[in-house]
């Protein structure tokens, strides 16, 4: 079973999936809009990914508060998430977020990857320690 985790900010959609046995979380793609609410193109690039992945979940990265309260990124996230779920059918599921971009950023820099270059892999890269997350918590769950 393939899942789908993604990373969603108000002009990208970092994009991250499962490998094929389901154990680890590998980033795929960053999905780039000119405006925020404009979402018909990046709901069909996200159909279309769903599609040729074969998945069966997604996994949205939700940003929640450092005091766990949801704020309005966090309300324009689970939006995102029923307008994903009625579009494409699949279950759609939340994940804390917090702090993966920084993680992202850690990542990439102990990579190497020049500061200049990072912005291409970030969002992908957060998606990935998103659904990393969630399935680490599923793991825990039995």
């Amino acid at each position: 079973m393939r899942i789908m985790g993604l990373d969603y900010g108000s002009r990208t959609v970092g994009v991250a999936v499962t490998d094929p046995m389901g154990w680890t979380a590998q980033p795929l793609e960053t999905i780039v809009r000119k405006e925020e609410n404009k979402l018909r193109r990046t709901l069909a690039r996200l159909e279309t990914i769903c599609r040729d992945y074969a998945v069966e979940r997604i996994i949205v990265g939700l940003p929640l508060n450092m005091d766990d309260t949801e704020g309005e990124r966090a309300a324009k996230a689970r939006e995102f998430g029923e307008k994903l779920q009625k579009r494409i059918g699949l279950p759609v599921e939340f994940e804390d977020e917090r702090l993966t971009t920084v993680e992202a950023e850690e990542i990439l820099e102990e990579a190497r990857v020049p500061a200049r270059e990072r912005k291409q892999y970030l969002d992908k890269m957060a998606a990935s320690l998103i659904l990393r997350s969630w399935m680490e918590k599923e793991e825990r769950r039995g």
